[in-house]
């Protein structure tokens, strides 16, 4: 199954839209909230989202999902084409759909995709 990594500045944000997702996708999928530093601070932690793919990955690929800025900057220095990838979209929108995605048994590329299309779903 494809594993899913929230990166967030925020670690009880990161830990709330992983909260949700798993709701909604089910307990099976793999996710980790990644969010702050090491030590407690507002940022991002390259070392914190390394652990976090060796969590989550078991084999068939983790897809990195950053709120903003550096957290995007971060998650690129983690990229490994067909392994981990980056993914551009909506942090709460983009994780849900890539967690209900990962739950159906989606490959990589498949559940990379649903997540980029929650960046054009409307909401009214």
């Amino acid at each position: 199954m494809v594993g899913l990594i929230l990166i967030s500045h925020s670690a009880g944000l990161a830990a709330e839209v992983a909260a949700l997702a798993t709701c909604i996708a089910g307990e099976r999928v793999r996710i980790a909230a990644c969010g702050g530093t090491g030590d407690g601070r507002t940022g991002t932690s390259v070392d914190l989202i390394d652990q976090a793919v060796t969590q989550v990955d078991e084999g068939d690929g983790v897809v990195l999902i950053p709120d903003l800025g550096s957290s995007v900057l971060t998650a690129r220095l983690l990229v490994e084409p067909g392994r981990v990838v980056l993914a551009d979209v909506p942090f709460v929108e983009g994780a849900i759909a890539a967690a209900v995605a990962a739950a159906g048994g989606a490959p990589l590329a498949t559940v990379l995709s649903a997540a980029e299309e929650a960046r054009t779903q409307r909401k009214l």
